[in-house]
């Protein structure tokens, strides 16, 4: 792919794109970002220090060496244009999907799923969307801006309509989202204590999951743009990774909002790290 830049590669994704069917693709795009930017740099930091991590899952009691699994590298973006470098995602990931891969993606600000999402829904007219955040991301626009960070979930409503959209960890946003979530999302503030349901519910659909690592704590996280104290924690995320082994059809993931420059002792990378092998993994074992 000619707009696909390759330095370093994820621990355990050493194969070729041909043989592979998880694909790691980074996105350095925080170009939305309102608050504390930097989550361009996430993919070019998790990738060597992902050498810290073992292969093996304790988790999933899974080995990323038992599958063949290919880092497609960066996507190559534009400056100054959100329009085009969406675009470019969803022409890079129309592709992907086109050769028959499960992408997981590294982010970059949250604003990069909704060209996944858009690409996905032409293959999937009934895909569904698991999302775990700490912010609903529901606004019409975030300062005059229809295409934003805090704005994606509502774009990708736009696309796939009513029901099809899983919120989980919310506990913050304005009213007007949360009272117009009621009607058009499942939204779970503060907690995933309904996942379990509503994977149940979601078990025979295409499903895209999307985490944006602000739904941790930040006591256990802070190396993001936009923390918000009251979150879950860890082993509350491998839970729900681990329950997310009963859904039959995993199209794609990705994981997004790791600002590295606030991540002064190092742990949030590690986290992030360690919740890009549990869902490659995921991905792997679902195929």
């Amino acid at each position: 792919m000619h707009n696909i830049s390759t330095t370093s590669s994820f621990i355990g994704f050493d194969q070729e794109y041909d043989t592979s069917p998880v694909v790691l693709v980074g996105i350095p795009f925080d170009g939305t970002t309102s608050f504390r930017p930097g989550t361009r740099f996430a993919p070019a930091v998790v990738r060597p220090d992902s050498y810290g991590l073992e292969t093996y899952s304790p988790y999933l009691d899974l080995d990323m060496e038992d599958y063949n699994l290919c880092d497609l590298g960066d996507i190559e973006l534009p400056f100054g244009n959100t329009t085009k470098a969406l675009n470019t995602i969803y022409k890079t990931f129309a592709q992907i999907i086109k050769d028959g891969k499960r992408p997981l993606t590294i982010g970059g600000e949250h604003l990069v799923s909704l060209p996944i999402i858009e690409a996905f829904s032409k293959i999937y007219p009934d895909l569904c969307i698991i999302h775990f955040d700490a912010h609903t991301d529901l606004r019409e626009d975030y300062m005059g801006e229809s295409l934003s960070h805090a704005s994606v979930i509502r774009r990708a409503w736009d696309i796939l309509g009513d029901n099809r959209i899983f919120q989980f960890g919310i506990r913050s946003g304005t009213k007007v989202e949360f009272d117009w979530a009621k009607s058009h999302t499942y939204l779970q503030p503060f907690n995933l204590d309904s996942l379990e349901e509503i994977i149940i519910q979601l078990q025979n659909r295409p499903v895209y999951i999307t985490i944006d690592l602000d739904v941790l704590d930040p006591s256990i996280f802070p190396g993001t743009g936009t923390p918000e104290p009251g979150g879950i924690d860890f082993n509350t995320l491998i839970f729900a990774i681990k329950q997310f082994t009963k859904l039959n059809h995993i199209v794609g993931a990705d994981v997004v909002e790791l600002s590295p420059h606030y991540d002064i002792s190092g742990v949030s990378t590690a986290t992030c790290c360690k919740v890009i092998r549990e869902m490659s993994l995921l991905l792997s074992h679902k195929q």
